[in-house]
């Protein structure tokens, strides 16, 4: 059974930094690109960033470029988005999806549950 497991949520003011991580299992990590995707209050779904299957191809949507990162660490299962310099436009619930293939095409067939990111004074 595939699960993928969020956690780092939380409030955090303005400017701030989080990290969050997800923790996979039940199938090969190792193989398969990975996203993060994410649902503001009221709005829908927006896809945030991808990695492919190695790490070393990534990619970003423009409103985060320069401020979040991505990384895996395939020997853990475990994927992360390192989020900087915080902006109220960035409180979400965030989720971590398993890509078909190794390589990001915005085809995903998993989703863990979601962790909730507030980012407010």
């Amino acid at each position: 059974e595939v699960r993928l497991v969020e956690s780092g949520g939380g409030l955090v003011q303005p400017g701030g930094s989080l990290r969050l991580s997800c923790a996979a299992s039940g199938f090969t990590f190792s193989s398969y690109a990975m996203s993060w995707v994410r649902q503001a209050p009221g709005k829908g779904l927006e896809w945030v960033s991808s990695i492919d299957s190695y790490g070393g191809n990534m990619a970003f949507v423009d409103s985060v470029k320069g401020r979040f990162s991505i990384s895996r660490d395939n020997a853990k299962n475990t994927l992360y988005l390192q989020m900087n310099s915080l902006e109220p436009e960035d409180t979400a619930v965030y989720y971590c999806t398993k890509d078909r293939n190794s390589w990001y095409n915005y085809d995903m067939d998993y989703w863990g549950k979601g962790t909730l990111v507030t980012v407010s004074p």
